[in-house]
């Protein structure tokens, strides 16, 4: 799994013009999954993306975590993370999960998220055409991939 994590003072998502979900101080998660991932992915993910300390502590240190800040999260799912541009102009999609695998992981991915917080999440449509809006605080944005634990 690729997730593309920014900080942000809010952000939201349309579907068809109509306002899907939207969060306030927290972060917009944009996650990407391949045909390899499993559960184990979701869980190593997970536990990332909630205790990463990425929010300003009163001395302005980036020292606290999402669950510190008890701040929201938007969950977009995003094939186009495992983008392969190695060859040529267009982007293959090859390595990126069919729906059939990925729908199940993505609602496993909700629901790991949603224990972890304690509350619902926002979250887009797998597979919809969606129009994602931010304020990325700082900026702060991190990409992290289950396959490569940097």
């Amino acid at each position: 799994m690729r997730a593309v994590i920014q900080r942000v003072s809010q952000a939201s998502v349309h579907i068809d013009g109509q306002l899907r979900s939207q969060i306030k101080q927290g972060l917009l998660v944009l996650l990407g999954i391949e045909e390899l991932d499993q559960d184990e992915d979701i869980e190593w993910l997970c536990a990332k993306i909630m205790r990463m300390r990425i929010f300003s502590d009163a001395q302005g240190l980036m020292n606290l975590s999402l669950e510190d800040i008890q701040g929201d999260l938007l969950l977009i799912s995003q094939f186009t993370l495992h983008a392969s541009t190695k060859k040529g102009n267009r982007p293959s999609f090859i390595r990126a999960a069919r729906p059939e695998q990925a729908i199940p992981l993505y609602e496993k991915m909700i629901q790991a998220l949603e224990s972890n917080l304690q509350k619902k999440i926002g979250t887009g449509i797998f597979g919809a055409d969606m129009q994602v809006q931010l304020i990325n605080d700082g900026p702060v944005t991190i990409i992290i991939d289950s396959k490569n634990k940097e």
